[in-house]
């Protein structure tokens, strides 16, 4: 077998810039990567992009299980292609406790998007972080924008903790919703209704025409009921199809009107950067506590103690940081 050729930081930005989705590809797995010359590598390679990236739209999209959210990105992304748009899909899967790799590898279900030139699919393993969330998304995300992709879409795993995270890492925050009004109004947490921007309910075709349609009006008389998001604009509420592209083009139109609201997506993003700033310290943290071989003894006395009956978890930690933060001194 050939030996993969290893380049350097400026032949990654160069293939990036130039379009090369199998160069771009590999960059990002430096991303996902936890040996460290992989790491320092991959922020000599964001340190270049990023002061040269361009400036893409994000768009979070979320919704339960069988909702249709690869059918509907696929469907939403040719047709953003169609305007002349380049798209970027950022899907987070599960992780496998086993392997730690994707589960569901959404890219086999976007088979059309993931043939065109103007499109990109990437799933990522959330690797067992919080709600399923991929740790290094906003960094591909960078990455995305330098090879030129002027929309970005990120999918989560499904309703849960990893929409606060996307929430924080996007433009705009898309809830797909299933035809059924009522029940399924209260089923869908409430938090995750007031961080959407935009509320689509799909599958909205046949029988289920009328539904989706009723279960719209439903979601537009409860958004009368949350705070005003942006001032004087609450979210707008739209029906579409994925199969039959029905309703899509409309979709298509609120997006894009979106995007010329450049004063709310600017406050957005520096509210995300001080997210993700507190974010990134805690990270930071987690791992300088980890990494300390003399409190990893600690750890597993006081577990053993834990264990024995002897203290309680939160003793055991307190003691834990107070070493912990004699040792940074």
């Amino acid at each position: 077998m050939k030996k993969k050729q290893v380049l350097s930081a400026d032949e990654y930005v160069d293939g990036i810039k130039s379009g090369d989705r199998f160069i771009l590809s590999r960059a990002i797995t430096l991303i996902e990567s936890n040996k460290a010359e992989h790491r320092q590598l991959a922020q000599e390679i964001l340190t270049k992009c990023q002061d040269n990236s361009q400036t893409s739209f994000r768009v979070g999209i979320t919704g339960s299980p069988g909702v249709g959210k690869s059918t509907f990105i696929e469907k939403l992304g040719s047709n953003l292609i169609e305007r002349g748009h380049r798209i970027a899909v950022l899907t987070i899967d599960p992780s496998s406790q086993v392997t730690k790799g994707s589960i569901l590898g959404d890219k086999t279900r976007m088979n059309i998007l993931s043939a065109s030139e103007n499109a990109f699919v990437r799933p990522s393993p959330s690797s067992g972080t919080l709600g399923g969330v991929a740790r290094n998304t906003r960094e591909t995300i960078i990455l995305c924008e330098a090879a030129g992709y002027d929309m970005v879409f990120v999918e989560t795993v499904g309703v849960g903790q990893s929409e606060i995270a996307v929430h924080y890492m996007t433009d705009l925050f898309l809830l797909l919703l299933l035809p059924g009004a009522g029940d399924e109004l209260q089923g869908i947490k409430k938090g995750v209704v007031e961080m959407a921007d935009l509320l689509i309910v799909n599958k909205s075709d046949g029988d289920r025409e009328k539904l989706a349609e009723l279960t719209r009006r439903s979601y537009v008389n409860a958004l009368r009921l949350f705070p005003l998001k942006n001032k004087d604009n609450r979210p707008d509420v739209y029906t579409c199809s994925a199969i039959s592209g029905k309703g899509v083009p409309d979709v298509i139109d609120a997006l894009e009107a979106y995007t010329k609201q450049t004063d709310v997506i600017h406050h957005k993003r520096l509210k995300q950067d001080k997210y993700w700033l507190r974010q990134s310290i805690e990270s930071a943290l987690i791992a300088s506590f980890f990494d300390q071989p003399s409190l990893q003894e600690e750890l597993a006395k006081e577990e053993k103690c834990i264990m024995e009956g002897k203290t309680s978890p939160f003793l055991a930690a307190e003691r834990l940081l107070k070493l912990f933060a004699k040792g940074s001194k």
